[in-house]
């Protein structure tokens, strides 16, 4: 589990394709200290496992489904990623239950700066609207976030400088894609409340079947 917390901004120094998935190396000293083979490490929000480890840099396999439903196909060499370690079990929580795995994917629409922080409007995929609240969390690439306005098709965010300088949040653009995650506990919610209904249901059933 993550908390949203990104460690290092690190960067990706190779892509090898492979038939129906590819290979990142990517280097992060801080998130490689005392890394080993095995161990999960977020990469722009994707929990990823590490392969191999060389110095500052892993690599980690990257499968279809996960290309396909992350913004990790448009990764190439050079671009920046969110990095980010598991939590230990006396560290702190910083930020809100992050498992990476990404529900799906936003575009940048627009950055709005001022003069102490910036708001950064993203596009919402419909099915996951239902999820995103006002002032709620949401994890966008792996940043904890908290929304500032939830709208049908978007949500924006208002970021600080510290975000800004130490995450991709800072320097990806309109157009850009990037991996959403959203709260955990608001889909188990829904889905507790989906099983306590049909309980209902079957319960009303029964009992009028029982009259007959």
């Amino acid at each position: 589990m993550f908390t949203g917390i990104v460690e290092e901004l690190g960067e990706i120094t190779a892509v090898e394709m492979l038939d129906d998935a590819c290979r990142f190396r990517v280097r992060g000293p801080v998130v490689t200290e005392n890394a080993k083979h095995g161990d999960s490490i977020a990469v722009n929000g994707v929990c990823l496992t590490v392969v191999e480890h060389d110095g500052d840099a892993f690599t980690a396999d990257v499968m279809a489904e996960t290309l396909k439903r992350s913004s990790l196909g448009a990764l190439a060499t050079g671009s920046r990623v969110n990095l980010e370690r598991p939590m230990v079990a006396d560290g702190r929580f910083g930020g809100h239950i992050v498992q990476g795995h990404v529900d799906g994917t936003g575009t940048i629409i627009e950055r709005l700066p001022s003069a102490h922080w910036e708001i950064v409007k993203i596009s919402l995929p419909a099915e996951l609207a239902r999820y995103v609240v006002e002032k709620g969390s949401i994890t966008v690439d792996g940043v904890s976030l908290t929304v500032v306005e939830a709208g049908a098709d978007y949500f924006t965010l208002s970021l600080i400088p510290t975000t800004l300088d130490l995450t991709t949040l800072g320097i990806k653009q309109p157009g850009d894609p990037v991996n959403l995650e959203v709260d955990v506990l608001a889909k188990y919610v829904e889905r507790m409340l989906g099983y306590q209904g049909s309980d209902q249901h079957n319960g009303r059933d029964s009992a009028q079947g029982g009259t007959k």
